[in-house]
């Protein structure tokens, strides 16, 4: 960071231009709306419902509960970051002390073991604290994790549904029903069930508390 604080200042203005292009995929990947997106599509995808609801209401709730979760974090980012920047204007700076929260907060949700896969492969020695650490470094082990994490939810929210559809498949078996398609008798019980233990509001809350 120090070698760009030194270049010219068009050059740090195209720096700076190229790292806004990767706000996307910050957004997307750095944050809470990873594990929401991903359980919500998983949602979907039990309840067999695959164009209800529309992908663009999941990721406009994952966005929402991202932006509620993290509000926080986002305060943190930029009281940190504008500081420098109304001192003396650098931008580098600003988005180096900016990104302290948004590490601190990868970190809390990131396993040990995969941490410490990549922070071995970028550095031959251990660094002596999370500050000797870079955004980029934490990220992958942060991104791994919250995959990890969003399935091993996905596949609680799976079971129930994959039970329904095995009663249902056997009692079209024992019925003779061999040419009836068993997704659409269970699809309108899997719906039921999930409306009459309020489905949605168990899992948004869990996500969200999951964060706190």
């Amino acid at each position: 960071m120090d070698s760009i604080q030194n270049l010219n200042p068009v050059l740090q203005i195209l720096i700076v231009m190229t790292m806004f292009s990767l706000l996307p995929f910050i957004f997307c990947c750095m944050t809470s709306f990873l594990r929401f997106v991903v359980v919500f599509a998983m949602l979907k995808t039990a309840m067999g419902t695959q164009q209800v609801p529309p992908a663009i209401v999941i990721i406009g709730l994952s966005i929402i509960l991202t932006f509620y979760t993290m509000g926080s974090t986002f305060q943190k980012m930029y009281d940190m970051g504008s500081v420098p920047y109304q001192k003396n204007g650098d931008m580098i700076a600003a988005i180096q002390e900016g990104s302290k929260p948004l590490k601190e907060f990868m970190l809390k949700q990131t396993r040990e073991s995969d941490l410490e896969f990549f922070v071995e492969l970028a550095h031959k020695t251990r660094p002596q604290s999370p500050d000797d650490l870079s955004i980029w470094e934490v990220a992958p082990a942060y991104i791994v994790s919250e995959l990890k994490t969003s399935f091993e939810i996905s596949f609680v929210i799976f079971v129930p549904f994959i039970i329904l559809d095995l009663v249902v498949a056997n009692i079209l078996l024992a019925l003779g029903m061999f040419m009836l398609s068993p997704t659409i008798i269970s699809m309108p019980f899997k719906l039921l069930i999930f409306i009459a233990v309020d489905g949605w509001a168990l899992i948004v809350q869990g996500l969200v508390s999951s964060y706190n």
